[in-house]
């Protein structure tokens, strides 16, 4: 199941950038794909009677270029003794520089550390958060890793009713991309492997609401109708997944199925507590084709509130609102 072939990993000089450039080599060895390294210096911003472009402010810049990608190349060079790795260093907006890195090169992953270790607090509004929202390819934030022994990866995936005829097929490649990269990722790291579909039965406050006063037996049918609902197309989700993977690869895995009746913005993340989740592998679009939603409310709500890390996709025929003129 090799998923990713040109893997694009954004480091930092210093050794906290090695769990990153750890999971960004392995992750390449596996898929055979090709790897390129970058770090995003911010463009120097000239001082009072100092003009933009003028000699010193460009030996000042080549500086700041050349310390970085000093302290950086020594911690790469090791890494190239077992595959060939391209390495760059940007310069301007960080999240910008990425994405534009990414339209130049298409690349199909990223794969950065979040920009601050106490993330929980500060992902929305930050670099991170503009990254998730408008990175045309899969992003990766890593936070520091458990023993291969210990990894949990959780695919939180949607399989409801409630989107329009044209958003269904949409949707259903999306589940089957975060399906395909979590069962690939669980393989390579001999982890456990859970996927959680969070459903509601639509109406059934109103139907104890005093309008109605429906009997509480056909509440209770109806609800459990809505649940099989649920699972039924859960089931053929995993079907797929299992149908890719192979008979042994299944055996294997012995994959954990969470059927969870809520709302998933407080289920996905109380669950990832729970059974102590290494990586979340989820959807971060809710829909396409509506100008300015780069991110739905559900997904920016889940991450705020987790703390591991969390491998986001984006539906087929998202587009960046990023382009590569300035």
């Amino acid at each position: 199941m090799n998923r990713f072939k040109n893997i694009l990993c954004v480091a930092k000089p210093g050794e906290t950038s090695k769990p990153a450039i750890e999971r960004a080599v392995k992750l390449a060895q596996q898929n055979q794909a090709s790897l390129t390294i970058v770090d995003v210096v911010p463009k120097f911003t000239a001082g009072i009677n100092m003009p933009e472009g003028g000699p010193i402010s460009d030996e000042l810049q080549t500086a700041m270029q050349r310390d970085h990608e000093e302290h950086l190349k020594p911690l790469i060079e090791s890494y190239r003794k077992l595959m060939n790795i391209d390495f760059k260093i940007l310069t301007g907006e960080p999240f910008l520089e990425i994405i534009r890195q990414v339209l130049r090169c298409g690349h199909d992953l990223v794969i950065k550390l979040p920009d601050t270790y106490d993330w929980l607090d500060r992902l929305l509004g930050s670099e991170d958060m503009h990254l998730l929202r408008k990175c045309p390819c899969p992003v990766w934030l890593i936070k520091t890793e458990k023993t291969p022994s210990d990894r949990r990866i959780l695919a939180a995936v949607d399989v409801g009713g409630d989107y329009a005829e044209e958003e269904r097929e949409t949707l259903k490649n999306l589940n089957n991309q975060i399906l395909e990269m979590a069962g690939s990722l669980a393989i390579s790291d001999f982890a456990e492997l859970h996927i959680v579909h969070v459903w509601d039965a639509v109406g059934e406050s109103a139907m104890r609401g005093a309008f109605m006063k429906t009997p509480e037996e056909k509440i209770a049918a109806y609800v459990e109708q809505i649940r099989q609902q649920h699972d039924h197309k859960l089931d053929q989700l995993l079907e797929v997944l299992k149908n890719k993977l192979g008979s042994d690869a299944d055996a294997y895995l012995s994959i954990k199925k969470h059927l969870i009746k809520g709302w998933a913005r407080k289920e996905i993340p109380d669950l990832a507590k729970r059974i102590d989740a290494d990586i979340i592998v989820m959807g971060t679009v809710a829909r396409t084709g509506i100008p300015g939603l780069f991110m739905g409310n559900t997904a920016e709500s889940i991450l705020s509130q987790i703390n591991c890390s969390v491998l986001a996709i984006k539906p087929s025929g998202f587009k960046t609102p990023v382009s590569l003129g300035e």
